[in-house]
């Protein structure tokens, strides 16, 4: 049973920072791409950020160059830092891991990540 496990969502202030990560119990993590996406109270689920086997990112638009998504493959686990956080950016954040071409897409339980002050 693959198990992706997130943590380090909590409640910040408008411009703080918080680093999620999540851990992942693939037998072979880095044949995978990892990815973040989140979904906000009453929106649809969407993408904050991927990356790929080969290092390769991704961002959506609203968060290029306030946040970074980093692995580690040994450890079996993807990161997110997430820097000058905004209000818009309060939402349920889950970890995905898709094995491209196939039919492996595995989805986390969610982190909650809260913007206020």
């Amino acid at each position: 049973q693959v198990q992706l496990v997130e943590s380090g969502g909590g409640l910040v202030q408008p411009g703080g920072s918080l680093r999620l990560s999540c851990a992942a119990s693939l037998r072979i993590f880095s044949i995978y791409t990892m990815g973040w996406y989140r979904q906000a109270p009453g929106k649809q689920r969407e993408l904050v950020a991927t990356i790929t086997v080969t290092g390769t990112t991704n961002y959506a638009d609203s968060v290029k160059g306030r946040f970074t998504i980093s692995r580690d493959n040994p450890k079996n686990t993807v990161y997110m830092q997430m820097n000058s956080l905004e209000a818009e950016d309060m939402a349920v954040y889950y970890c995905n891991a898709n094995r491209p071409h196939t039919k492996y897409d595995y989805w986390g339980q969610g982190t909650l990540v809260t913007v206020s002050s």
